[in-house]
Order: C-alpha cells, then structure tokens, then sequence
C-alpha cells in the first residue's frame, strides 16, 4: 500500500501533539480536569498498546459505552489507531432498541462503564459475539479487565504507529436515532471522517487554538481533529433540552468558548435565558445548530446574544451524510423566514463544497441505477439525494436498508444516498426542507408535506410547535394538526384552535386541515430532543378521534 492511500482519523491527534504539545485538548470543568494534546495522545497510545494486548484490535468490532469523559475520548482515539472499528449505540434508543442494535453489529467486544455492564448482562446484550470486556471504573463480578490496569500494565513512552488503514477501510459504526423507523448502524470510513472533518474546518472557517463547546457527545471528538481545546459542558447528555442555561454560559464565559455545538432544543433554551437575564456571549465567533429544523423565532433569540455579525449556521445533514448543506442565521432571518412563515419550507442553504445533491421524483421503492430522467424541474418538490466524500457507503448487517437507500450511480462509479427528506431548489441554488418522505400526509386531495404546513400554524404567538400527521386508511389519509402550546403563555385552547382554523384557510396548502388536538409534549427523539416522533403522534391522534 502507497503511503499517500494511507488514512487513518486518529492520525489528526498526534499531528496536533507535535504543533501545540501544551495547548489543552479537552477540559472537563465537573472534575477540574484537563488533558493537553500530548497528555491525550500519550494516554491514547498507553490505551492502544493495552488493548492490542487484550485481543482488540485492526478490525474487531468494539462497543464503546461511557460517558463524556477524558477515557472517552482516549478511549475512542486509542480504538482508530490500532484500526478497531468502535460500535456507538445511544443508550437512550430503549431496551428493545438497544438488543436489536447489538444483534446487528454483532461485536468481538465491549467497554463500558458498571451500569453498562450490568445492563449488558441483565438483557442479553452480545452474548452471543463479545469474547473480550473492559471496564471503565470498578470491575464487579462480571469477566475482563480494567481500564486503570490497561494503563498502569503499558507504560511504553514511545510513539505507537497508527494501523495502515486505507481511505475505504472500516472506522465505525454509528447508529442513527431510530426516530423515523428502527436504528441502522451507518458504516463510517476512515475516508468518512476524514471528509467531515474537511469540510467543517472549510465551511465554519474553523482554525486551531480555537475554544470548542460540544452538546453533543460525537462533535466532541471533532474538536481534536480541527486543533480545538473542547471543553465538556456539565450536563446530561441524553436530554439536551433539559440543559442547566447557567452551565452553558458559565463555561463559555469562563474559558472563552469560540465555537459552540448544540441541538436546537438547547439552543432554545439557553436563548431563552440568556435574553431574559440580559446576558452576552462576546467570545462566540459562531454557534452550530443540528439534529432538525430550527425556527428563525429560535435563532432571533440566540443571535440577540452575540456580537453584530456573529451568526448560527444551521447545517443539514443526517448520521449517514454530515454536512451536505449549511445556512447561516442572517440569511434566515432577513431573507429565509418570511418564505418559511408562508408555507414554503426551511431553507437549509447551499450543498457545501464537494457535495452533489439531486432532487428527485417521490418513490417508496427502490431506484437501482441514476439516470437523468429521475431529477425534477427546480421549484419542485422531491426527494433529496447526495453523493461525496463524506457520504457512507451503507449500513451494517441491513442489505434492504442498503437496497431502498443507495443508488449506483454508473457514470462516476460511485452512488447516491436517499436521504429520505424531501425538499426543492430554488433558482438561487439554495435547498428548502419540506419533511421526512414517510412523514407525508397522503389524502385523498394529493399529499401534505409537514413542515411546509406546520410553518403556518408555528408563527402563532402561543404555538411551541406543531406535528401533522394522518389518521386512516393510506392515500385517504385525514390530515389532523398536533399542537403544543408555549409553557408559558397562559390562553384558552379554544380560542387558540379558532385562530388556527383561521390560519389554515388563509393558505391554499393547509385548507384541508380542520382537525386540531393539543398534545400536552410531544415525543422527541433522544438524541436531540428536537425530532418529533410523529408516527407516535399519529397513534395517539387515532385513539383521540374514535
């Protein structure tokens, strides 16, 4: 193998050991702990040496559960250079869920914290594969070793040489939220990773020595990669939307946070706070916000926080492609909103360089090979498909999933991915959201897309969101409109669905909803507490109207 084939994501670390060895790489202010980038690397190393020793290495299949922690990251950092492949599951998937997972990814071996232990042993899950386990913390009476005698068994200073994985070969597998349908585990390359971290250091102009605060556990390890210090806010990480605004503030106030990752739940809530107690968050250059659409009323919020001229871009993408586009909050709020306000989707930006988006003609079936005539005028809504680098290739142990969501494509060789989205461009090349193909409301009339209908009824001033959904037989569905009101706003329901009626009327896409329920908190996906479970809704919707 030519050196220039080589690619291995791990490699960015020691990289970053050598330029800035003192600079901290992660900060964890819960502990008072940090770790520079030489004191990170070397910890990697020790783990990496350790766990060759224990059988785990190029190519096994390795569960990772801990939590946000400076063995976290060591850890993962330390399963790419000896080229394992890490297995990440949230835990919040649901026991269900969570066995059918393990099923699938079939892994050789497992380390995680007790609880996860206990959890592995309690439901069964990996019996069947996992032959090696280590425990990061106390060891009960379960089999394996230990992280501390890993490291206090390897005490070798001397560089480890990363495994000579290619740009194809397997990194990981991350496994997707489940909140359209069951989890897939989405099979990264080193190639993937490789991808995404380009293209984030070229989108958000992102430069090393810059102060990183990721929400959200898998960002985090981007920070490293790009020469970020990350530091670790305290909070739980399953419920973003539950954050502690105090705690997010405190830690970029204290370390000069420069770049700050959260889902659009957090972002609200510490918008919220920050507005009402008058606060300012002069050292962001810029906020990322992911995991589902998020409202201009949202960005209004949290931008008033920021210095002039510092916005929230808002990337669209999903674990199988990240990012394929990218939107900063000035264009949404003195272009986008109003379009989005009258019913014609979120606009998500341009596709990001390297990226090749296609919209094409709605279909639930499998497309086998691209052609020409697949693709829609512009201005029509579609399917949205995306090839590049950054793209993976399938999911692990799931050929139907594969057959429904790629298509080759002959000419380049390559394939495209169905992102299971539907959108439109327009004739500035900007792509509008319109909602999950199987969240489509088919009645008898022609379909209903979500988020161009839901649009209308969020502008009410005590609307926090709202869900359409179908009830009845397939393509005679009954459109029926969920809505959550604000926590605070005191209104009678009643006068608000009189209002809301109204709302529908004054659009030609939404007069055929003139069924409205009040949920009193929809379901969320627990990665960002921001995706809503809509077919739960619609299960719910049914019982409400027998």
């Amino acid at each position: 193998m030519l050196e220039s084939e080589l690619v291995n994501i791990a490699a960015h670390l020691p990289e970053m050991a050598k330029r800035q060895p003192d600079t901290r790489a992660i900060i964890f202010p819960k502990q008072n702990r940090s770790l520079s980038f030489s004191e990170l690397n070397t910890l990697s190393d020790r783990i990496a040496r350790g766990l060759i020793a224990n059988g785990i290495c190029r190519g096994v299949r390795t569960v990772l559960m801990v939590t946000p922690s400076p063995e976290f990251f060591a850890l993962t950092f330390a399963l790419f250079k000896v080229g394992a492949v890490p297995v990440l599951i949230d835990p919040g998937l649901g026991i269900k869920n969570l066995k059918q997972c393990f099923a699938e990814a079939q892994p050789h071996a497992f380390i995680g914290i007790p609880k996860a232990h206990l959890a592995r042993l309690i439901f069964g899950w990996g019996k069947e594969t996992i032959r090696t386990w280590i425990t990061v913390g106390p060891r009960l009476f379960w089999e394996g070793t230990t992280l501390n005698r890993i490291i206090d068994e390897h005490t070798d200073a001397s560089p480890f040489v990363p495994a000579p994985t290619s740009s194809d070969d397997v990194a990981a597998i991350l496994f997707t939220s489940g909140s359209t349908g069951v989890p897939k585990g989405a099979v990264y390359s080193h190639g993937n990773f490789a991808a995404q971290v380009q293209a984030l250091k070229q989108v958000y102009g992102i430069e090393p020595g810059e102060i990183d605060l990721p929400t959200f556990p898998l960002f985090a390890l981007f920070a490293p990669a790009l020469g970020m210090t990350a530091v670790i806010p305290e909070m739980d990480f399953t419920r973003p939307g539950s954050v502690d605004p105090k705690k997010i503030i405190g830690a970029i106030h204290t370390y000069g946070v420069t770049t700050m990752f959260g889902s659009p739940a957090l972002i609200n809530r510490v918008g919220r706070y920050g507005v009402q107690h008058q606060v300012k968050l002069p050292t962001l250059r810029r906020a990322i916000s992911a995991g589902a659409p998020v409202s201009a009323a949202v960005l209004e919020r949290f931008t008033s926080l920021l210095n002039p001229g510092v916005q929230v871009f808002t990337p669209y993408g999903a674990t199988e492609a990240l990012p394929v586009c990218s939107i900063g909050s000035t264009e949404i709020l003195e272009t986008t909103r109003k379009i989005t306000d009258a019913g014609g989707g979120v606009c998500v930006g341009r596709p990001v360089e390297g990226i090749r988006l296609e919209i094409v003609q709605i279909s639930d079936d499998p497309i086998c090979s691209w052609h020409e005539s697949l693709r829609v005028p512009t201005g029509k809504i579609g399917e949205i498909v995306v090839q590049g680098e950054q793209v993976t290739r399938g999911y692990y142990n799931r050929p139907e999933s594969d057959h429904l969501s790629k298509i080759a494509d002959p000419e380049t060789g390559s394939f495209f991915h169905r992102m299971g989205d539907l959108g439109g461009r327009d004739e500035e090349g900007r792509i509008w959201f319109c909602g999950r193909k199987s969240h489509r409301v088919e009645t008898e009339s022609g379909p209903l897309y979500t988020i161009p209908c839901e649009a209308v009824f969020n502008a009410h001033p005590a609307v926090f969101r709202t869900a359409l959904v179908g009830v009845g037989a397939p393509g005679e569905l009954k459109p029926v409109l969920c809505v959550e009101l604000e926590k605070d706003v005191k209104v009678d329901p009643e006068l608000v669905r009189a209002e809301l009626l109204s709302y529908a009327q004054d659009h030609i896409h939404t007069k055929s909803i003139e069924t409205i329920l009040f949920h009193p908190a929809f379901p969320v996906d627990i990665r960002h507490n921001a995706k809503i479970f809509r077919e739960k809704l619609a299960v719910w919707a049914a019982a409400r109207l027998k």
